[in-house]
């Protein structure tokens, strides 16, 4: 016994996540039954929301609905309490209610109103091919089968970077940041990262933190591994113009990139890295597979 008070009752979330919790003594059928697993999944989350709508709905009084001024308001300009319909308040701790998203948007605001605009827009994915995703996997089971998992890893690996970016302080130090989570439609989910820095990030200093070069192979191969397999756009153009990215014959990411000695601020907001493209006679690029890379189709690598 710990001596914490002992609670005889659990939430609807509560007692689902225990239900999918993986365990090496028991055999999990949820966790094995791939798409209806996850329709399992979507219909107990419906049943949580309606459970934390309806206590909304059920407890107006305690949240004080009664000091907001609209409704103030209403009464005073109807005159007739009667004929007012029911209003339903979401709290603000609601998420993804209106005044959850408000708060969010003001809060926001007041970053940039305070400190500028922000020094780096960090975009983290998700990779289905990461070790603590594929060593928990079962037999015959791929990443899209375990959306749990992805999720979890993701969200220990989301809090591991924002430690190094505001504990560590690998780009410096922080005032402040915020980032927003998305999934995308295949379900692997991706934070868009925003961060303000004590000492404002100068066009001199873009290349200390941004690398559009492909590594050199032989100083880092690990992450030259990473890179090419990860981070190369193509091919398209004439190579293969039925690619997505292209429209009208050009590329809408607009690659393929010109080589630049040095970082260059565009004319349109976007700027043009360096790309030297130095690496790019060693014997590795003689192979056909990295064609499109010699030809400068860098995608922009956070590094």
């Amino acid at each position: 016994m710990t001596g914490m008070p002992q609670n005889k009752k659990i939430s609807a979330m509560q007692f689902y996540a225990c239900r999918m919790m993986q365990r090496s003594t028991d055999f999990n059928i949820l966790l094995r039954s791939k798409g209806l697993f996850h329709q399992f999944i979507v219909d107990m989350y419906a049943k949580i929301e309606s459970e934390r709508l309806l206590y909304i709905r059920l407890n107006q009084r305690t949240l004080g609905v009664e000091q907001y001024a609209h409704l103030r308001d209403a009464v005073m300009n109807d005159g007739n309490v009667a004929d007012i319909g029911q209003l339903i308040i979401f709290s603000s701790s609601f998420s993804g209610g209106p005044r959850y998203m408000h708060e969010r948007t003001q809060d926001a605001m007041t970053y940039v109103k305070n400190y500028g605009r922000p020094d780096l827009f960090i975009t983290f994915t998700c990779n289905p091919n990461w070790t603590e995703i594929q060593q928990e996997l079962f037999v015959g089971q791929k990443p899209q089968d375990r959306h749990d998992l992805l999720a979890r890893v993701f969200h220990q690996k989301r809090k591991t970077l924002m430690n190094l970016i505001t504990k560590a302080k690998i780009f410096g130090e922080v005032k402040c940041h915020m980032y927003t989570i998305e999934w995308q439609k295949l379900g692997l989910p991706h934070v868009h990262i925003l961060i303000w820095l004590k000492d404002s990030l100068h066009v001199h200093r873009v290349d200390d933190f941004i690398s559009a070069e492909i590594p050199n192979p032989q100083e880092d191969p690990d992450l030259f591994c990473i890179v090419t397999k990860q981070m190369v756009h193509g091919p398209c153009g004439s190579i293969d113009p039925h690619s997505p990215c292209m429209k009208d014959g050009i590329c809408t990411k607009r690659y393929p990139r010109h080589f630049l000695k040095e970082t260059q601020t565009g004319q349109d907001g976007y700027p043009l890295y360096r790309r030297t493209g130095d690496f790019l006679q060693t014997s590795i690029f003689e192979d056909q597979k990295y064609l499109w890379t010699i030809l400068g189709l860098y995608r922009t690598a956070l590094c």
